[in-house]
């Protein structure tokens, strides 16, 4: 019999997903709302994976940089430990921080560097980056031309995709359209990023799970 999907989410409740080999931590939680004055107050999220290396997803604005030293120290970790950042694209809210990572390689958007060095990788094509086993870059675009994202397999969660601005937050349909460069390839990657995910942590809210549910179709 042929059957259908219908997708529904949850809030995770915590900062913390324990994983092997990997787990995830959300070191800041962003955020994103109007002020009285018209104008947006916004940050973005900050995520640290942890296992046989460190990782660090997005590093916010900034101001950021004692929250991240903190949340790294939370961990054991200083900036040298880190061996991987990843931006998962170019706007102020995300890249505010790498000058704290200088040994690290470091991926913004479709660039992957070693200090000076440019390593080639075609995440246009649609190849993944392995960091690690179970933790892979790929592209997401839409939000920005070259957004990507961060999966994290393993977790007691199950999947974990670490997904920048491709989700503002839970229950954000509506409002990230506007912020879109290109919509309908954004929704594309959603759609991809759901089924890939049991987790998703957003570029401006809190991680949400991602519940499958299947149904007899009619």
């Amino acid at each position: 019999m042929s059957v259908a999907s219908r997708i529904r989410t949850q809030p995770v409740g915590s900062s913390a997903i324990r994983g092997d080999p990997y787990s995830v931590f959300v070191i800041k939680e962003g955020y994103a709302y109007p002020d009285r004055d018209g104008n947006t107050k916004a940050d973005g999220s900050i995520t640290l994976l942890k296992g046989r290396q460190a990782v660090l997803v997005d590093t916010g604005n900034p101001w950021d940089k004692g929250v991240i030293l903190q949340g790294l120290g939370g961990h054991g970790l200083e900036p040298e430990d880190v061996s991987f950042v990843v931006c998962t694209h170019g706007h102020s809210d995300h890249v505010g921080n790498l000058n704290l990572f200088p040994q690290a390689t470091v991926i913004v958007s479709y660039d992957v560097c070693r200090r000076d060095v440019y390593l080639s990788h075609d995440f246009r094509a649609g190849l993944p980056f392995k960091i690690d086993d179970g933790v892979e870059v790929f592209a997401t675009p839409g939000h920005c031309g070259s957004d990507v994202s961060v999966l994290v397999r393993g977790t007691e969660e199950g999947t974990v995709v670490v997904a920048g601005d491709l989700f503002e937050r839970e229950d954000d349909e509506g409002s990230w359209q506007p912020l879109s460069e290109n919509p309908e390839l954004q929704a594309k990657h959603r759609d991809r990023v759901r089924s890939l995910a049991d987790v998703i942590i957003p570029g401006h809210g809190a991680p949400f799970r991602v519940i499958k549910e299947r149904e007899p179709a009619l």
